[in-house]
């Protein structure tokens, strides 16, 4: 009653005044505070990051009250970095912040959950059968199995018992190995760096059981070629923290506030530090806004735009002037000075291979591995020499692999750029031309296809008693570019105005940008890095990478780089960010990861493949060799289609395979090991007299299906799968949208070597297992449902290429219902499996094939033109012309016991990475001390990994990046091959050794490690290509160099020796439904862009409430005025995009920021919230990948070929989908299908009774 007088008397009340009556003194009540007190207040703080691939990598302080999160900020304790320096916090995101709402939201996935048709079946079954016979009736019969297979996608479930639903997983592996064999299971899971143990638990699993894993990096289309071709690395960049050392940047593609906003502060500090910033992008985005100058190139044009740079820069800073650092660089750590081959074809000179010390009387001296060894002009003897720094050096000998200016016989040289001046002849050279044709609205320059250039050469004696013409690498590039150096001929140009292929002129002309301002672009970037030594950078976006002809982008703008020296130099180089794709302690994960302590090799294989076969997309290809084949090429040698060249890819050893032989490889496996044959001598001669066959050549055959599959960490067909609607069709078996049809003669072409089936499958796996936390949509289309722990309820491992910081996730709270941790869903099924598993199998061997590998001795095993053993033109050797084979014993009985044990392969083989490796034997005894050791069962007296942080301490023991012990080790292991001392590189961190409880309380910073290019130091911001530069590590390429000249036989018949203009490519999509499928309402054409959005991470997020309520709550594409004008198209208003692939519905955005002609959806947003109905498909809408197919490139199926082997996520085809156009138009009929579902959908005609659908549009 008091607090109610006290407020009416509140207004009366005398007051004293203190500060000349700026201040009063009250005595009321203050316990109303106590309900923001306890609003606010927290029963504990707990340490986590997010588990999602957006490189953020942030800590965050997790608050939980009464048990439950209530919310979470971001942590502001990170290591100080040095006084010039910003800090690194705070780091964080809208996004980031509302993840509390999934732990608790209606989405959230509560319980286990089957399919209701299928758990009927095995229930039944089980009533009479034991497990494995019991799957065995139900899958058999063809009836029963369309029952559930023909209801993916249309709900249905049901809540189980966790003990049953592993019980049936268990019984679904155990058959499907025994039946077809365990390569016939496959699981995907992208990103390890974002949780290492919860990826590492289902691929532990598979491994141990012998399933396939699939890459991740290339299928999702973050892969750049460009970064294994030029310097044998997957990809490395430097941390965001020297963006703050950069003195010009050249931002390309990537929207730095948006999707990089933890990192956009030092972004925006460098420009307060006098940093200029140059903002390319085809629209007007967020980093336009910081930007001194944007170009906004029409889409697709960035090769285009790069090459006018290079030119420029060439012209000035390389010819006309020669910049002393610039030519120190170049001549030392780029291929300008090797020389190349010259070959007579049709007439005419064309740039061939490098010439080898093979090549040469005596071969130079070089008797190790004399056909890998790079060969130069020395001025100082004005001889030919081996440069040191090879492939050829890295293999069979000890310590010349380095970029010391010394020879193989230790003699010093100085590598001659250039033959100007020191020719026998200037000879015309021809090179190939791609820009005189383009499709839809992009700009044919009409020159011709071959394009001739003067370049000076010598004639060199070969070892045959012949001789060759050979050229520099530089003297060829700047004949590339178009560069009059005064040699005479046509095809050059002395000016910026001339209209010559790759002039500013010219690039004016194809990308719209006008010619001053490259020249602009250009010299400022140059002369910045002259005066800096390099301090010019490129930050790059996914976008650029996401074009058919991506590398050739990629390649030109690192062209630039190169000539200004900058790669290798803080604040300087070549910065791709897209997915959280950096594992730092790589090599303490990967045993674990792989079971590698248990048995080798693991079962790989490239995703993009992969789901290129099995959805069958192949059967769609438009996309004809002759349009992407150089001009100098021969096209009666390039027969077939892109399916013939990848199954060539898979038989030579090149990529993996998956399945790998159309026999059960257990069943081979068996009768191999009874007859004590070598494994490879009978696969080779099975091979070659055609008892046994690459499951590769027949796909469609349900021998060669993939069977059991597992997504985890991921959302393929929400997200990632590019042709959505083909994976519904074929490997799905659902309800889908395909529009067009495979039997189109005029578009497809059936392959020459892989079989043709008249009738497509539908439905391929048997058994589809998602686990996540919300029901996304690879949920819906799933058999079973697996509710996994969030990131606040599990322990886990974290790190990003943005900072050098290793984060934790930790278990605020209990995982909510019925939901649990990978690490123990995957252990559960393990258990299971080694109860079913006896009653078909038990320790059998296993026939694995391994693609020929980088960063191996291997990858020198194919040195000239490659060979196909199946077309007769070499024999089969097993890891010479086609891949490895290795006999693998499996226990499977023991399935379980190994899951949670360390094995005996690390102290018996050791642990290492990219091609060096070291004795770890006392990491493995600390690691029994610290874990404790199993007490009994097969694996007794073996070192624990039992539970998540058993996992997590495994890594970080076995981890150089975490042990400074094992740094010292790994630097130690590495000074041995190149011949010089780097432990002064982890000096001082030998007694150092990161524990999961040191990076709860606080993040840590990594130790330098010999896995990476850059350096973890005070003084210097991670940069990759650091220690090459400044430890004289060569590049793992065949040149030990940046290679800016690509010499396989495939590049050069592909016209991409060097970077060119390649238009994008015409993928066929539109013609044969635009004005065929009427509404009423105008259509367009448009290119579709899916850059990666704002409201999301990919998917997740995207149907968060929180972000839904900071945007348009639902699916939207954003359009020019102008094209919404001619569409008669207002904003907001409900439109579909469609084209043979499928079809989506969304709400127009009209903005002035977009470019006529494109059309932008951003990546991921799921069909799942407020997606209406498709007048086309008749169907709810789909997602951005509704409209997109895969096209595959034959140059990225290289292997065999030292850098250009296949190694997990490194090298291989890549998902790309940019160049695909659509077509647009106002919905005339708003249908949200809020009707009973259909239950007699045709399943294989893809369409409900609603709408047009395929049948109409096939016509």
């Amino acid at each position: 009653m008091s607090h109610f007088l006290d407020r009416l008397t509140y207004f009366r009340r005398s007051r004293d005044k203190f500060a000349d009556g700026h201040g009063i003194t009250t005595d009321e009540s203050r316990d109303w505070e106590d309900a923001y007190r306890k609003r606010w207040s927290a029963d504990k703080i707990v340490r986590s990051t997010h588990g999602v691939n957006c490189t953020g990598s942030c800590s965050w302080k997790i608050y939980v009250k009464g048990g439950i999160v209530t919310w979470e900020t971001q942590q502001t304790d990170y290591p100080r970095t040095r006084p010039d320096l910003p800090n690194h916090e705070p780091r964080g995101c809208p996004r980031g912040a509302s993840y509390s709402w999934y732990l608790y939201s209606g989405t959230r996935v509560k319980y286990p959950l089957v399919r209701a048709r299928l758990i009927r079946h095995w229930r039944e079954a089980r009533k009479t059968l034991s497990p494995v016979a019991a799957w065995k009736s139900i899958v058999q019969d063809s009836g029963k199995r369309h029952d559930w297979v023909s209801r993916r996608g249309r709900g249905g479930f049901v809540r189980v018992g966790w003990d049953e639903v592993t019980e049936l997983i268990a019984a679904a592996n155990a058959y499907t190995i025994k039946e077809y064999g365990p390569d016939r299971i496959a699981g995907f899971s992208p990103i390890p760096a974002m949780s290492m143990i919860s990826y590492a638990a289902g691929s532990r699993y598979l491994s141990l059981i012998g399933g396939n894993l699939l890459s991740f990096y290339d299928w999702y289309c973050d892969l750049p070629p460009s970064s294994p071709q030029t310097w044998g690395e997957q990809t490395d960049v430097p941390e965001s923290a020297d963006w703050y050392n950069a003195a010009f940047l050249l931002v390309w593609g990537s929207n730095i506030p948006m999707t990089r906003a933890p990192d956009a502060h030092f972004y925006s500090e460098v420009r307060y530090r006098g940093a200029k910033s140059v903002v390319i992008a085809p629209d007007f985005n967020e980093a336009a806004k910081f930007s001194d100058l944007w170009l906004h190139p029409k889409q697709g044009t960035d090769a285009a735009l790069a090459l006018a740079l290079g030119h420029v820069v060439l012209r000035e800073f390389h010819i006309d002037r020669q910049v002393d650092y610039f030519d120190d660089y170049t001549r030392r750590y780029t291929d300008f000075p090797l020389l190349v081959t010259l070959a007579e074809r049709d007439g005419r000179l064309v740039p061939d291979r490098l010439l080898r010390a093979a090549d040469l009387p005596g071969a130079l001296g070089e008797t190790n591995n004399p056909d890998w060894k790079t060969v130069a002009c020395d001025e100082l003897s004005g001889e030919l020499v081996a440069p040191l720094g090879s492939a050829g050096f890295r293999w069979g000998e000890q310590g010349k692999w380095n970029l010391e200016n010394k020879d193989g016989a230790g003699r010093e040289v100085r590598l001659r750029k250039s033959l100007a001046g020191h020719e026998d002849a200037i000879e015309p050279v021809a090179f190939p031309y791609f820009g005189g044709t383009a499709p839809h609205d992009f700009v044919a320059t009409g020159h011709g296809d071959v394009l001739m250039r003067n370049v000076p050469v010598k004639k060199v004696a070969t070892v045959d008693g012949g001789s060759v013409m050979v050229a520099t690498v530089f003297d060829l590039f700047c004949a590339n570019y178009g560069l009059d150096r005064g040699f005479g001929g046509g095809n050059v140009a002395t000016g910026y105005d001339e209209d010559v292929p790759f002039t500013p002129a010219w690039a004016e002309k194809v990308t719209g940008v006008p010619r001053q301002a490259i020249i602009q672009v250009a010299r400022e970037f140059a002369s910045t890095a002259e005066k800096t030594r390099g301090r010019s950078m490129v930050i790059l976006g996914a976008g650029l990478n996401h074009w058919y002809h991506m590398d050739m982008s990629y390649r030109g703008i690192i062209s630039l780089l190169v000539m200004c020296g900058c790669v290798g130099q803080s604040g300087g180089g070549w910065s791709h960010y897209v997915g959280q794709e950096k594992l730092r302690p790589q090599t303490g994960w990967l045993p674990l990861a792989f079971a590698l302590d248990w048995s080798r090799p693991p079962r790989h294989m490239n995703g993009t493949s992969f789901f290129y076969a099995h959805t069958d997309q192949w059967r769609y290809e438009t996309l004809k060799l002759s349009e992407i084949l150089s001009p100098l090429a021969d096209a009666a040698d390039w027969p077939g289609t892109m399916i013939d060249y990848n199954a060539k890819a898979e038989r030579m050893g090149w990529l993996p395979s998956a399945p790998q032989l159309q026999a059960n490889p257990l069943d081979l496996g068996r009768r191999i090991k009874e007859s004590g044959a070598d494994p490879a001598a009978v696969v080779a001669e099975g091979m070659r007299n055609g008892d046994i066959k690459p499951a590769s050549l027949d796909p469609d055959h349900p021998v060669n299906w993939p069977r059991n599959m597992f997504f985890w960490r991921s959302n393929v067909l929400g997200a990632s799968g590019k042709g959505h609607e083909y994976f519904l069709k074929h490997l799905v078996g659902s309800l889908h949208g395909v529009v067009g049809s495979d039997n189109d003669r005029e578009r497809i072409s059936k392959p020459q070597d892989v079989a043709w089936r008249d009738e497509a499958p539908v439905g391929k796996l048997d058994l589809m297992v998602n686990i996540d936390f919300r029901m996304s949509t690879t949920s819906i289309y799933s058999d079973v449902v697996l509710p996994t722990a969030t990131w606040y309820e599990k322990h886990d491992l974290n790190t990003s290429d943005m900072h050098p910081f290793i984060h934790p996730l930790s278990a605020a709270v209990d995982p909510a219902w019925e939901a649990q941790s990978d690490w123990n869903i995957f252990r559960a099924i393990a258990r299971q499996f080694s109860s079913v598993a006896p009653e078909v199998l038990g320790v059998e061997h296993d026939v694995v094939l391994t693609p020929i590998q980088h960063d191996t001795p291997g990858e020198l095993a194919q040195p000239y033109e490659p060979k196909d053993w199946l077309k007769g033109e070499c024999e089969p050797v097993a890891g010479k012309t086609m891949p490895s084979v290795t006999l693998v014993e499996r226990n499977y009985p023991e399935t379980y016991a190994r899951f949670t044990s360390m094995g005996p392969l690390l102290e018996k083989l050791g642990n290492g990475g990219k091609g060096i490796g070291w004795d770890t034997r006392h990491e493995v005894e600390l690691l029994a001390d610290l874990n404790g050791r199993v007490a009994e069962g097969p694996t007794a007296g073996r070192p624990r990994i039992d539970t998540d942080i058993d996992a997590c301490e495994t890594i970080l023991m076995l981890a150089p990046e975490t042990n400074g012990e094992v740094a010292l080790k790994a630097w130690a292991a590495l000074g041995k091959v190149t011949g010089r001392d780097h432990g002064h590189l982890a000096e001082g961190k030998e007694e150092e050794k990161i524990r999961f409880r040191d990076i709860v309380s606080q993040p840590r910073k990594i130790i330098s490690s010999p896995t990476w290019s850059g350096i973890e130091s005070e003084k210097v911001c991670y940069n990759a290509g650091y220690t090459n530069v400044h430890e004289l590590i060569p590049w793992r390429t065949l040149t030990g160099r940046q290679s800016l000249y690509q010499d396989h036989h495939w590049m050069r018949a592909f016209g991409e020796a060097f970077a060119t203009w390649r238009p994008p490519i015409d993928t066929r999509t539109v013609q044969q439904v635009v004005g065929k499928l009427p509404n009423g309402n105008p259509e367009i054409l448009l290119n579709i862009l899916t850059p990666h959005q704002k409201w999301g991470i990919h998917s997740t997020y995207t149907e968060n409430l929180i972000m839904l309520s900071l945007n348009r709550g639902g699916p939207t594409v954003w359009i020019s005025e102008d094209d919404a004008r001619a569409a008669g198209i207002s904003d907001n208003d409900w439109i579909e995009v469609f084209n043979v692939n499928g079809a989506l519905t969304a709400r127009a955005i009209v903005s002035q920021r977009i470019m006529p002609g494109s059309a932008i959806m951003y990546h991921a947003q799921e069909k799942l919230v407020n997606t209406v109905g498709s007048e086309i498909t008749g169907q709810r809408g789909g997602v951005h990948n509704s409209v997109t197919r895969i096209n595959m490139k034959p140059t990225h199926m290289i292997g065999g070929y030292a850098h250009l082997a296949y190694g997990f996520n490194y090298y291989g085809t890549v998902g790309a989908n940019r160049d695909e156009f659509v077509v647009v138009r106002k919905m005339s009929k708003v249908n949200w299908f809020d009707k009973r579902a259909d239950d007699a959908a045709d399943v294989e005609a893809g369409t409900a009774d609603r709408g047009v659908g395929i049948k109409e549009a096939a016509k």
